[in-house]
């Protein structure tokens, strides 16, 4: 009977308060700090305003960095060549000038030299830009460097497996190859 007495009682303590006197008790916790709930609520949503702002800041950031770069690499693009360009204008001055001279006198021998001049010129300029021939008549061929375009009988043996005929230079820039030659082999 006493222990029907004392759930009866805890019954009333708790019907006079609405709620469970006992702190330690589970789901309590929060009735006594919904004061500073509210407080901590609009502090984390400040920050979260704040991370927002910082995330949308950087994205543009990014975002700015992105369009500049690609436009930087436009501009780059399209002014690859202009110091290559420049350095070959003389020589296109020159071939003017020939040409000039060709149809005043009409001195085919005289052109000739000219011409051998303007290319040696050229050739000289494109050295000094990096550029270098290869040598591939007689030596061994090697797919790396060269293109073979067809194989006819080689005329000695020391020649087979050699590159008999070059059909197209190739060349380096900067020991780097940047056309591979056409060569005939020797079978």
């Amino acid at each position: 009977m006493e222990e029907k007495e004392f759930n009866q009682n805890q019954g009333a303590e708790t019907a006079d308060f609405g709620i469970n006197a006992d702190e330690n008790a589970a789901g309590t916790t929060h009735l006594n700090d919904s004061v500073t709930d509210e407080s901590e609520i609009e502090k984390l949503n400040t920050e979260l305003q704040e991370q927002k702002d910082k995330y949308l800041r950087l994205f543009a950031e990014f975002d700015n960095y992105r369009r500049r770069t690609a436009k930087e690499n436009i501009e780059i693009r399209q002014t690859a060549g202009k110091e290559i360009i420049v350095s070959l204008l003389d020589v296109l001055d020159d071939c003017d000038r020939a040409q000039k001279q060709l149809e005043i006198s009409g001195d085919v021998q005289q052109f000739a030299e000219g011409a051998l001049l303007i290319f040696n010129k050229l050739k000289k300029t494109l050295d000094s830009k990096g550029l270098k021939s290869m040598d591939s008549v007689n030596s061994d061929f090697d797919v790396e460097k060269h293109e073979a375009v067809t194989e006819i009988p080689a005329p000695d043996k020391k020649l087979k497996g050699k590159i008999i005929d070059e059909i197209q230079k190739g060349y380096y820039l900067n020991d780097k190859i940047i056309r591979f030659a056409k060569v005939v082999v020797g079978k």
